[in-house]
């Protein structure tokens, strides 16, 4: 060979991750191993997939196994598998970058924590290959790549840089990767026989791969794991512990799952399909791709892990579909456009959806912590999955005016129906605190209208979407007149008539032609009862909160322009009405604009003539 050896930088991501790993403190570094399993069963399975079409891949070793040696005495730990094997260039782009943007968020994460918050993070993700420096001063990983004439050796100490150079073939395995740690000397007790059987059982036993173990060099190898898939045994054999292992090992998370759905579809299509909820948010929830991390299968061997097999506002599933009926070669583009794989998506969504539903009605605690986790983007289905939405609608749960420190129902709201009431209320916008203070609600408070505050980006989309709850409309008290007239006030003895006076009409009035093009109309308010005015948008147009977000993604082609409602028996504008003369009109006008913005959560049309406005006005009311 003529290469020889390169040392090449991490990518920044990777340095501060592995700086984590290095000077963690979390306590349970069991983790690592499990990790470096996982990796390894990953690599045997995509052997599994490429040998379909290229058999010859397999050489004379058809039989695809993970083996963890021990040397006790030489404090190293090798876990080692004949799968897939890298190239050299695969070796720099799976060991020196981090592909996935959830990992950077959660670098960005841990990166923020202290103390035992960040221990408990470490715990919380999978952390991949790096995980090994929580145990290891330096690791080396060889590999050869199935079908390659070459081998590299990839070895760093997790400070910085890596090297990668060539190796002897004599001196690499026949095709794969072997991981060798050299431990560090607070983590010797890994190299011990019965902390590795116990972390394997515990953690790897459900790996689809066979996993045997070498105690010291030279001696025979004895069987951990015998690799039979967990999803193709009964339920009534499988423990809960068991498949919280197996969720574990194929989330890559550490938490608890908070549902699971084990089932066997039979008839025109034969498939199996063992997928679970997550117990905490995973910290690509958010990904832009947002792509499912669903496992798929065919007669155990397996396929692809980005297939769709579930819609996109489930992504936060994680599991295994094994089908019977698809053909071996099956291509990863064929995948996409399969009629099979269509009936089995259906199916899958079908049985995670009914499975969530009963959940809700036997356990609403439980079926609450999944709302709170993933309901902001299980909302997405409402305005993307119309055949499912009815279900989505009886599983979502919301904040209200009514619901204190916990959630309600749509059919909770629905119970509470005020007479006379023909929509469902909702205030949308970016800051729950905000909009729970908002005084749009004043009417519908006093009238004692639940009204939904719905504070997640998502909501503003599948409430315009012209959805309706049981034949009521879904209708935002930012949007168009209040129509509150006919639902009685709760207190209507001390309740303020809603006739404005003839001062306060010809406030209004002035205040019409100052604005001018500024607002689409000025007029009383039957929503405000202690605020002295707000801002609407038009019947016709998106409301507020829409409007900003259409605004903020470039698709908004002209602000339409919002009304501002004065509450007529307010204090402060009665006395403007009947004290500010012609000049002072103007910019009365202006500041109440003002206040209406901000309270609407915007800022001033322009704060340096708020401020002169001000000072005018104030002048004008106590002397210079």
């Amino acid at each position: 060979m003529i290469e020889t050896s390169e040392n090449r930088p991490f990518e920044a991501d990777v340095s501060r991750l592995l700086h984590m790993m290095v000077h963690s403190v979390y306590s349970d570094r069991d983790v690592f191993l499990r990790e470096l399993v996982s990796n390894a069963a990953d690599a045997c399975e995509k052997l599994r997939y490429e040998a379909i079409t290229s058999p010859e891949l397999l050489g004379g070793d058809a039989e695809l196994g993970i083996t963890i040696s021990a040397d006790p005495e030489a404090a190293t730990l090798t876990i080692a598998d004949n799968g897939i094997g890298m190239s050299r260039d695969e070796m720099i782009e799976a060991l020196g970058t981090i592909a996935r943007s959830g990992t950077r968020n959660f670098v960005d994460r841990i990166a923020q924590a202290e103390g035992k918050e960040g221990a408990q993070l470490i715990g919380q993700f999978g952390v991949g290959f790096y995980s090994a420096f929580m145990v290891a001063s330096q690791v080396e990983v060889i590999s050869r790549r199935a079908g390659s004439d070459e081998a590299w050796q990839w070895a760093s100490d997790g400070k910085g840089e890596f090297s990668v150079s060539p190796v002897a073939l004599e001196d690499a395995p026949a095709r794969g990767t072997s991981v060798v740690l050299h431990l560090t000397e607070e983590a010797k007790s890994y190299a011990e026989r019965w902390t590795l059987e116990r972390i394997v059982k515990e953690q790897s036993g459900h790996v689809p791969v066979p996993i045997s173990f070498v105690e010291k060099p030279g001696e025979e190898a004895t069987s951990l794991s015998d690799g039979a898939a967990l999803w193709t045994r009964s339920k009534s054999e499988i423990t809960s512990q068991e498949y919280t292992d197996f969720y574990r090992s194929v989330a890559g998370q550490y938490d608890e799952p908070a549902l699971t759905v084990h089932f066997r579809a039979e008839g025109r299509h034969e498939y199996t399909a063992l997928a679970f909820v997550p117990g905490a948010r995973p910290f690509d929830l958010f990904d832009a791709d947002r792509k499912g991390r669903i496992k798929l299968y065919v007669k155990r061997v397996f396929i692809t892990d980005d297939a769709e097999l579930l819609p996109r506002y489930l992504r936060v599933v994680r599991g295994v579909v094994d089908s019977a009926d698809l053909p071996l070669n099956v291509s990863r583009e064929m995948i996409q456009d399969s009629p099979l794989l269509g009936a089995i998506k259906k199916g899958v969504t079908n049985r995670v959806i009914s499975e969530l539903s009963k959940l809700a009605e036997s356990d609403a605690e439980a079926f609450g912590k999944v709302w709170e986790n993933f309901g902001a983007v299980m909302k997405e289905g409402l305005y993307e999955d119309f055949e499912r939405r009815e279900q989505l609608l009886n599983l979502a749960r919301f904040k209200t005016t009514a619901s204190g420190e916990g959630t309600r129902s749509l059919k909770d709201y629905a119970a509470g129906l005020k007479e006379n009431q023909t929509a469902i209320y909702y205030i949308a916008g970016d800051d729950a605190a905000r909009i729970a203070n908002s005084p749009h609600l004043e009417g519908f408070r006093a009238r004692g209208i639940e009204v939904l505050l719905l504070a997640d980006p998502v909501d503003a989309f599948w409430v315009a979407s012209g959805i309706d709850y049981e034949g009521k409309p879904f209708k935002s008290i930012t949007q168009g007149a209040a129509d509150l007239g006919l639902i009685p006030l709760l207190n209507a003895e001390a309740a303020p008539s809603s006739e404005a006076g003839e001062e306060v009409v010809a406030l209004i009035a002035a205040m019409k032609d100052v604005l001018g093009d500024e607002v689409a109309d000025v007029r009383a308010s039957d929503r405000l009862t202690d605020s002295a005015v707000c801002l609407v948008a038009s019947e016709s147009g998106p409301d507020r909160q829409y409007e900003r977000f259409l605004a903020a993604s470039g698709r908004l082609g002209s602000a339409a322009k919002p009304i501002l409602e004065i509450n007529p028996k307010h204090a402060m504008i009665v006395g403007l009405a009947g004290h500010s003369d012609d000049a002072s009109r103007a910019d009365v006008a202006h500041l109440l604009l003002d206040t209406a913005r901000v309270l609407d959560g915007d800022r001033p049309g322009d704060a340096k003539a708020f401020s002169e406005r001000m000072t005018r006005l104030v002048t004008r009311s106590f002397g210079a």
